[in-house]
């Protein structure tokens, strides 16, 4: 975290006091004030009553606790390193994915996505603020990141990812936003949810075989940056797990409309901006970052 990521950080908190080279959420927590949003408020809303009825809340739970065992798997993933195999790669990668693929499957099949495109806001840095405050602010989300295996300095991280990326952020835009004029056909663009979930799922899913197809030119660098990219769009979509796992609970649910909103919002942005990190750290490759090449 350098000098520069503290400064924007502090400036989209709107924290007044300064952050150190150790700032963790605790710290960022006292020094935010309290407050809901109404409007923020109202997007949990919202899909609360699109979608009353409509979630399996026991596959959700069940594939929760299963992402969450894939989060603790991760150090073993590394330590395994490139997926080995004669003929074909190890699958390491595709079984991380795995639950993911399952809570993608249900909320496509209840429209899920579709409730969240329709009423999410873009980007913008009022809700990018809002989303940040509300994440660090609820307990129940950060005490389940713990639990999972995301220590403060990662969590913070992840608070990051949402901060620090409005302007790539900008660029995924909800179905309905999607100006006229374009040119290609809106009709077969997915919600945005939907494009977030399913393409952070899509890149671990491919890393078996790029990992193993490229072996010649990874290295540990690529390994471990890797690695922290799969662990934080594993940690965004536990959030959104829990988001549409909180709608399922209905009135049993233990997270206010402006921290579901808030798990909503910031588990797309963070699956968002670690598959586009992904690509940088592991999929194209420069000369620079490639390992040497071998003596003949």
């Amino acid at each position: 975290m350098t000098r520069g990521d503290r400064e924007q950080l502090t400036d989209t908190l709107d924290v007044s006091a300064s952050l150190d080279e150790e700032a963790t959420l605790s710290a960022i927590k006292r020094t935010i004030e309290a407050g809901t949003d109404a409007d923020f408020a109202s997007v949990g809303t919202a899909i609360r009553n699109d979608l009353a009825g409509e979630l399996d809340a026991e596959l959700l739970e069940r594939e929760l606790s299963n992402l969450a065992a894939q989060i603790q798997r991760l150090p073993e993933v590394r330590e395994a390193g490139i997926p080995g195999g004669e003929k074909e790669p190890a699958v390491l990668y595709r079984d991380i994915a795995e639950p993911g693929w399952h809570v993608y499957d249900h909320l496509l099949d209840v429209g899920f996505f579709e409730s969240a495109d329709a009423n999410s806001p873009r980007f913008a840095p009022e809700l990018i603020k809002n989303t940040a405050h509300e994440l660090i602010r609820a307990d129940p989300l950060t005490a389940d990141l713990t639990d999972v295996g995301f220590d403060e300095r990662e969590q913070l991280a992840l608070v990051m990812n949402v901060t620090n990326n409005d302007l790539r952020l900008a660029r995924w835009v909800p179905t309905k936003e999607i100006p006229d004029g374009v040119e290609f056909n809106v009709e077969f663009v997915p919600p945005l949810h939907q494009r977030a979930m399913g393409g952070a799922l899509l890149w671990i899913k491919t890393l078996d075989v790029h990992l193993w197809q490229k072996s010649v030119l990874i290295t540990d660098r690529i390994l471990d940056d890797a690695i922290w990219d799969v662990k934080a769009m594993l940690g965004g979509l536990y959030l959104l797990t829990k988001a549409a796992l909180e709608v399922a609970e209905g009135e049993h649910g233990s997270l206010t409309d402006s921290q579901l909103t808030a798990a909503l919002t910031a588990g797309a942005a963070i699956t968002i901006i670690n598959q586009e990190e992904l690509c940088r750290d592991a999929f194209y490759i420069t000369e620079e970052m490639r390992a040497p090449s071998r003596a003949r």
